[in-house]
């Protein structure tokens, strides 16, 4: 957004709605376990690159220690060893497009907005940065959708579902928690299911304080316009990235009304290498579908999980 004004006041809040954007995200975004904190930089300007991350392209294996008498010793020694063949890891650097703008353009007349001017415009930063969360979390809905490697099928029976999830988890050897975002539908499916009531002293499934943990997966109750489509996403938490940059947010003082144009402009996306896009898994459809498609840009595998 251009800054030329005429040679009218302006002030600027890049920083803290930075502040405040990461603030509300960490509260309200509801993809935060999957994506961690949200990434913001400023001043940024016509780049297309977010940032950059260290990856390799060798994916992480589980070896076997070999004990055979013959490897590193007897007729192996000095030509063999017990860990098994080496392999070199050499990083290279990934760029990180940005895939979305988002921007505001408000109108604060002095004369009708019946409270302070200061007041207003703090009341606006962060009803903005609501918005631009709920923007997130269809955009975040979206991508995790686009990312998945498998569809469990549809989900008349939560059980079977949650089974198949669980038994590719194990086989992934997945070491971080796992978490499903289900819609309202779902989630009474599976509080009324017979595994997790009382009676049956379950102590494999809980429900605690409206957290359901169902088959060692924890279920987050999401709505239905962020799920893309899907009954359930099923993803690990803190495998991906999220981030904005921000061009400009300013006030200027306007030539049409006796007050201030509050105005703002930026970038944002998300990111998951491939290995982690591996243990991303969607089940059935919702009734609601989001606009919001995302897909997933093509990189390098990443050695992180």
């Amino acid at each position: 957004m251009a800054t030329e004004n005429n040679n009218l006041p302006v002030r600027l809040y890049q920083k803290q709605f930075i502040a405040m954007m990461q603030t509300v995200f960490g509260v309200q975004s509801t993809f935060t376990p999957t994506f961690g904190d949200l990434q913001a930089l400023d001043g940024i300007q016509n780049n297309a690159i977010a940032f950059s991350v260290k990856a390799n392209d060798v994916p992480v294996a589980v070896g076997t220690y070999n004990t055979d008498p013959n490897v590193a010793f007897g007729s192996g020694t000095s030509n063999s060893n017990r860990f098994g063949p080496m392999k070199e890891i050499v990083y290279s650097d990934i760029d990180v497009p940005y895939d979305f703008n988002w921007s505001f353009n408000e109108g604060i007349d002095q004369f009708t907005v019946n409270t302070d001017l200061n007041s207003a415009v703090a009341d606006r930063l962060n009803l903005q940065a609501q918005a631009k969360t709920r923007l997130f979390n269809s955009k975040l809905g979206a991508y995790l959708v686009a990312s998945a490697a498998a569809d469990l099928g549809d989900v008349s029976d939560v059980n079977k579902v949650f089974e198949a999830a669980s038994e590719r988890y194990t086989d992934l050897e997945v070491v971080v928690p796992v978490r499903a975002y289900v819609t309202a539908e779902v989630y009474n499916a599976i509080i009324d299911h017979q595994l997790v009531t009382s009676y049956k002293g379950s102590a494999v499934n809980i429900d605690e304080n409206g957290i359901v943990r169902f088959r060692d997966i924890v279920v987050t109750k999401t709505p239905t316009r962020y799920m893309a489509g899907k009954a359930i996403i099923f993803s690990p938490d803190n495998i991906g990235r999220a981030f904005t940059g921000i061009n400009v947010v300013r006030t200027i003082q306007s030539e049409n009304f006796a007050g201030v144009a509050l105005q703002g402009a930026g970038k944002a996306g998300q990111w998951i290498s491939d290995d982690n896009r591996q243990a991303i898994f969607t089940a059935g459809t919702s009734a609601t579908t989001t606009t919001s498609t995302v897909a997933p840009a093509t990189t390098t595998t990443t050695s992180h999980a």
